[in-house]
């Protein structure tokens, strides 16, 4: 395995602390959600880091897809949503995902398609197969 690229971050304070990674602009507060028991407040949380970061590596998968397949579709309206779930169940804590995918210009078969090859590449998918429930969604224009 060949390391492309690596980034640094730092917690500090756990989930009501702060994020701040090197040389780039994340540096903000964490905030717990009230409906975790936290005080809320306007700092970003780990499943919303977390979505942030599938979402956007998801979408450059379907990205690499389409272009190896010849495809050509819209990069500036391509969308990936993440719904990050923090759940408990009889073991502790644990996450789900859904993934809500859009690909203007694309028919049915052709998007599904794209969005499960996509899944078997994205390197979010690859780290959380088989350790969390990942629900893919294409989304159509009526």
């Amino acid at each position: 395995m060949k390391t492309l690229y690596e980034a640094t971050t730092e917690a500090v304070g756990g989930r009501a602390g702060y994020v701040k990674s090197e040389n780039s602009p994340i540096d903000f507060n964490l905030s717990v959600p009230k409906s975790m028991g936290g005080a809320g407040g306007d700092g970003a949380n780990p499943e919303q880091l977390f979505g942030a970061a599938y979402a956007a590596c998801f979408g450059g998968a379907i990205q690499a897809i389409a272009k190896q397949q010849g495809l050509d579709i819209d990069d500036k309206t391509l969308s990936v949503t993440a719904v990050i779930g923090f759940c408990k169940d009889d073991d502790g804590f644990c996450l789900e995902a859904t993934l809500d995918c859009y690909i203007p210009g694309v028919d049915l078969e052709t998007g599904e398609q794209l969005v499960e090859s996509a899944h078997e590449i994205c390197p979010f998918s690859k780290a959380t197969r088989d350790n969390i429930t990942v629900t893919l969604n294409l989304l159509l224009d009526e």
